[in-house]
């Protein structure tokens, strides 16, 4: 490993729950995209790189151009995809290490939709860059990986939000202005989808396709072989008896669909609730295994239950006097009086943002909180990842959100996970 490629990551932010103090690096901003006063003049542009152009990255890039902003470069552990993003966007820089991107001056900001178990090592990084992030969901792979992205965008400044895009659609922000606002009455209860967790991956050995840096790909996790359902997130569509036949339904790359569609439905829940920068205190499951429903109650008394008796983008909340269904982009009430008045000025207690995209370009600009800040991306991941925890413990846990510590210590263990050198945080 040559020593360029040591410096990006010599600096890591280890034991930052706990306040633990870390090297400061200079903020890289180029000159004319920052107005001298540290805020963005009007005619500024805003360069962003793409880290991992492939199924979700493509579907951000389409997104682009937008005005203010540019998609000035890519980063990929293929070559080929980097050539395909390239096709798309002809006058972009390319680099197969995303350490290199990031010490590119004409990236402002990035765009991370790698793998779920690269997300932390890039967004700390671009963090410690000075690079500004969005950063697909789930945000972490762990509930430590968290501590330490939240730990990094407040140590440097940066705006980092995450893809959780339902807060950024209109109906979802009524439906869960309704549940604020007591139209159902006090609720008591919430309804879920039964999202299941992941299980380990039996593929068999495949050739690495040429071009393809598999160890990079393969991360902090021990290198497995190559396989090309393995690599697509989904599968390629090909599916089993348990799911899709990709990362994102295996250990130890992914939370299963707890994080996959979790940090949607499961985000609006918290929302709805106003438990934003909180979680449960109390889980348990409901059966065994992977598939078991799990419940869990908030300090408040309400209780969620992973039932299948709501949608996976959302949920329905229970109260005293009716019911509300949020769900993607629409909402529901029952009965339908409980709606018939408008949300009067007094009753909209939610921030507003029309596009996820946008806004995020937007709070770089003006240096405010997103929509969905680090904070909030944290605390949702982790009630994702508390769900893995109950199924895999399989039995009632008592969870502190202020000291973000179980009450087992089998349970405690699987906040953290031993990450391979070099590809490590502590």
């Amino acid at each position: 490993m040559t020593e360029k490629k040591r410096l990006s990551r010599r600096t890591f932010l280890a034991a930052a729950a706990a306040g633990a103090s870390v090297i400061t690096l200079p903020q890289i901003l180029p000159s004319g995209v920052l107005a001298r006063n540290g805020q963005p003049g009007a005619n500024d542009r805003i360069g962003v790189g793409v880290i991992g152009p492939g199924r979700q990255g493509s579907d951000l890039m389409s997104q682009y151009p937008r005005k203010g902003a540019q998609l000035v470069a890519f980063a990929d552990c293929y070559q080929e995809r980097l050539k395909r993003a390239q096709k798309r966007f002809r006058k972009t820089a390319l680099y197969q290490d995303y350490r290199e991107l990031l010490e590119d001056s004409n990236v402002d900001a990035v765009i991370i939709a790698t793998p779920d178990h690269w997300h932390a090592l890039n967004t700390i990084h671009a963090c410690e860059a000075g690079k500004d992030v969005y950063v697909e969901k789930p945000m972490n792979l762990t509930i430590r990986e968290g501590q330490l992205m939240v730990a990094a965008a407040q140590k440097y400044g940066r705006v980092v939000t995450t893809g959780s895009m339902q807060r950024s659609m209109e109906a979802c922000r009524i439906g869960c202005e309704l549940v604020r606002n007591g139209r159902a009455g006090k609720i008591h209860t919430v309804h879920t989808h039964n999202y299941p967790s992941p299980w380990e991956c039996d593929l068999p050995e495949q050739p690495v396709p040429e071009g393809m840096n598999w160890d990079m790909w393969c991360g902090q996790t021990e290198p497995r072989p190559y396989h090309e359902l393995l690599y697509a997130p989904r599968g390629n569509g090909k599916t089993d008896s348990r799911g899709p036949l990709g990362w994102i339904s295996y250990r130890p790359y992914s939370g299963g669909e707890v994080t996959g569609w979790g940090p949607h439905g499961l985000d609006l829940i918290q929302w709805a609730l106003g438990m934003d920068g909180t979680c449960p205190v109390e889980l348990w499951p409901e059966g065994e295994g992977g598939w078991a429903p799990v419940s869990f109650r908030y300090a408040n008394g309400i209780t969620v239950h992973l039932d299948g008796k709501g949608p996976a983008g959302g949920g329905v909340f229970v109260g005293d006097a009716g019911k509300i269904l949020v769900d993607r982009n629409k909402y529901d009430v029952r009965p339908k009086s409980l709606a018939q008045e408008p949300i009067g000025e007094s009753e909209k207690h939610l921030e507003v943002s029309t596009n996820h995209m946008q806004n995020w370009l937007d709070c770089i600009r003006s240096r405010q909180k997103p929509i969905t800040t680090v904070e909030v991306g944290h605390s949702t991941t982790t009630l994702c990842h508390l769900i893995n925890i109950t199924r895999w413990v399989g039995k009632k846990l008592r969870w502190d959100p202020e000291t973000e510590r179980f009450d087992d210590e089998e349970a405690n263990s699987h906040i953290a996970r031993t990450m391979r050198a070099p590809y490590n945080l502590d």
